[in-house]
């Protein structure tokens, strides 16, 4: 879905207006934001990856270093772009968990319980088969990378943002930059078919973790808000290797609770999911 007139954003009521003197340059991310939002019914928000029914719409991939990384930071924005019938693809690039304590000797549980939950949702997540602290900036995970991306065509994309206490976080940034700004020039053969989004978006990875994020586009996810948080408390309790239950909040979706909420009161509404534009998109204000 496309919105050329700022009124329709209105009248659909989905983005968040910037207060204030930052008010032009709020419209100018929300129009940008604009391609991925809007409602959806139950029925649409229950579908799976896998029956979910083949879509013209373009293509969404959003790169995360870990298995929650996308699902802590962008999960609203990935169901609305599901809902619309996107193709939403979630590429993680660590996929080996055997050296970290949390999950020891669980780590393939790990991914597959990630792929089968995300897919509740309507999102395909995939693994590249590396281990936390030994994700090198290499030209050979560069082009894998690169060769999800050419399969993939992403219309959208979103990567980490840069700055960032975890190591595995700036790593994975770096090369996402390079595998979908430059992927063609690293794949096998160089002259393949390859297309680099239209637009990329930089999120964050909340607090203790993102360093110097501000952010240009704000995205209204209070309807989305039930699901996200359940979506994120389902992989917590994977990890803990117990069953989900509704109710009081872990401390992942507490702190997920206190950044959505801020970044709400930033633009009016009582949820948002924020992000940095990678280029200066134009937009039709009128």
């Amino acid at each position: 879905m496309t919105v050329s007139d700022v009124s329709d954003l209105a009248a659909a009521g989905q983005h968040c207006q910037v207060p204030g003197r930052r008010a032009f340059l709020g419209v100018a991310g929300i129009a940008a934001a604009a391609a991925l939002t809007g409602d959806a019914s139950a029925a649409e928000q229950g579908q799976s990856a896998a029956s979910r029914p083949a879509s013209t719409a373009g293509a969404v991939l959003a790169i995360g270093s870990h298995y929650d990384d996308c699902a802590f930071g962008i999960p609203g924005v990935l169901l609305q772009a599901a809902a619309k019938g996107h193709r939403v693809v979630m590429l993680s690039l660590i996929g080996d968990y055997t050296n970290w304590k949390p999950v020891r000797g669980r780590g393939p549980a790990l991914v597959e319980g990630t792929r089968a939950i995300s897919a509740d949702y309507g999102v395909d997540a995939r693994f590249l088969n590396y281990a936390s602290g030994r994700l090198p900036a290499t030209e050979a995970i560069t082009r894998e990378v690169a060769e999800v991306v050419a399969e993939v065509k992403p219309d959208v994309a979103f990567m980490l943002w840069g700055n960032d206490q975890h190591p595995d976080h700036e790593v994975a940034s770096r090369i996402s930059k390079a595998a979908l700004r430059l992927g063609d020039r690293v794949l096998d053969d160089p002259f393949a078919p390859f297309r680099s989004p239209r637009r990329i978006y930089l999120f964050d990875n909340g607090p203790r973790h993102t360093i110097g994020f501000v952010p240009n586009t704000f995205v209204d996810v209070s309807p989305e808000w039930p699901r996200t948080i359940e979506w994120l408390g389902r992989l917590m309790a994977l990890v803990r290797n117990e069953p989900y239950a509704a109710g009081p909040l872990d401390d992942a979706q507490r702190a997920r609770e206190t950044l959505v909420r801020y970044r709400g009161a930033t633009c009016g509404v009582q949820y948002a999911e924020a992000l940095v534009s990678a280029d200066a998109y134009p937009q039709t204000i009128f």
